[in-house]
């Protein structure tokens, strides 16, 4: 048998493909080592399968192109069915799901990254997180009937989640009462997080392909194995990772751009924030974004950053010509429209990409020290205000002895409250921390000339 190659960092340093490159021969490419593991007649069928999903690509007049034949929208006659090939391979798959996932791991992720067929990916989806049979699936019925303290913000948003996605299109609609439902339920699971918008098109996702309680089990899986509980945590601590994390590729791998972009005070955060908090499913076609769903549940967010930077590198001679205005409109209506008609050049661009998961690791190592930093200063700065109030107290205090004339030096009250010459700068040696508290010091005094000062 023989198989797809996997993409290795050997294969990142060739030429990138522009979106309107006509040949996609670079993509599919039989390793010497593996030949010997994979028949032809496999080899074939994944030919067939890579053909067959690119005709359900094509089918983009609807959305609902993507969610299953139940629930097809009236406008389009929905994708075509699978080939015979394809289900064999794809029921083989799942009928034989450890075994693949132990020995052809490999070929399965190749599978996955060329697009798995709709008509698999409910089952699918859920075996890759390990959510078909978790114990919070029978705590689904009883979540229900709770109440949220989170429920009027999630009644405000789902309006705003798929807005012209059939399946989401009125108040009373199916998709709009299990995605409350859903998001509901998560709500009362997971109290720190509650609830966060983003999280509604993730949700939306998963409800396009499959039944409220299976999608509230993956969605629980993906929080919690995924780093999506901690992107979706009121601190967003993991956003600020993500894009920090993201920052430094564009530096590495862009310069120029990333100096144009700093150049015009367009920040990182401006246009990456909803990939993370999204995966892409308010930046792409909804074909496109569940493609890049379909790896992301295999891979993680590996993929998100690939896919971000493949998106920059594709696009950077026509960024750098633009002001920060321009460019935000350029993120927001040319980029998510330039492989409709092939996802497969922007997945191979992806993964052309150079990553280095080791490099990430110690980044995180850096931004959770820069962080640690920074907390430990905003400490200093809460302590060194509160002595500053602290001092503007017995200031007054002693304003309050003799008001008609201010105490002598030696007034017992006066020595009492007076604080020690060097209050407020005893243990900060950070002048830029005592700049921002627009401190005074306290002069020394001369003997009977009483002189002290009020703190700005």
């Amino acid at each position: 048998m023989s198989t797809l190659a996997p993409l290795h960092l050997a294969d990142m340093a060739s030429p990138a493909l522009s979106p309107d490159d006509s040949s996609l021969s670079a993509a599919v490419s039989v390793s010497p080592s593996d030949s010997e593991n994979l028949s032809p007649d496999e080899l074939e069928l994944l030919n067939k399968l890579e053909e067959q999903n690119r005709l359900l690509e094509a089918d983009s007049k609807s959305l609902r192109s993507v969610s299953g034949s139940c629930r097809t929208s009236v406008t389009s006659p929905g994708p075509p069915p699978l080939d015979q090939d394809s289900w064999e391979l794809w029921g083989r798959i799942v009928t034989h799901w450890e075994e693949w996932t132990r020995r052809k791991e490999k070929l399965l992720k190749e599978l996955i990254r060329k697009g798995i067929p709709h008509h698999f990916r409910a089952i699918v989806w859920q075996m890759l997180c390990n959510a078909t049979d978790m114990p919070v699936k029978k705590q689904y019925a009883d979540l229900l009937k709770m109440s949220s303290p989170c429920e009027k913000l999630i009644r405000r948003d789902i309006a705003r989640t798929y807005p012209e996605h059939d399946f989401f299109r009125g108040q009373d609609s199916l998709g709009q009462e299990g995605l409350f439902n859903v998001m509901k339920a998560y709500s009362l699971i997971d109290r720190e997080v509650g609830y966060c918008q983003g999280s509604a098109f993730i949700v939306g996702l998963l409800l396009m392909q499959m039944p409220e309680e299976e999608a509230f089990c993956v969605f629980v899986r993906l929080m919690q194995e995924y780093r999506l509980r901690e992107l979706f945590k009121p601190s967003m601590a993991e956003l600020g990772l993500c894009i920090y994390q993201l920052e430094y590729m564009l530096q590495d791998q862009l310069p120029e751009l990333n100096l144009h972009f700093r150049s015009h005070c367009f920040h990182t955060s401006m246009y990456a924030s909803s990939w993370f908090l999204t995966l892409f499913l308010t930046t792409f076609p909804l074909p496109i974004a569940t493609r890049v769903f379909d790896i992301f549940i295999y891979e993680g967010l590996e993929v998100i950053f690939r896919v971000g930077m493949a998106l920059l590198t594709v696009n950077q001679t026509e960024l750098m010509q633009l002001d920060m205005e321009g460019m935000s409109q350029y993120f927001q209506k040319v980029i998510p429209h330039q492989f409709d008609s092939c996802p497969d050049k922007l997945i191979l661009k992806a993964y052309q990409v150079k990553y280095n998961p080791k490099r990430m690791k110690r980044l995180e190592k850096e931004y959770a020290a820069i962080k640690s930093k920074e907390m430990e200063e905003q400490i200093e700065i809460k302590r060194l205000r509160t002595e500053n109030r602290l001092l503007k107290q017995r200031i007054e205090t002693l304003e309050k002895v003799r008001p008609n004339s201010p105490p002598q030096a030696s007034h017992p009250l006066f020595l009492s409250l007076l604080p020690s010459p060097t209050f407020l700068y005893r243990r900060c040696k950070d002048g830029r921390l005592a700049s921002m508290l627009h401190t005074v010091p306290i002069r020394s005094m001369q003997p009977r000339r009483p002189c002290f000062s009020l703190l700005g």
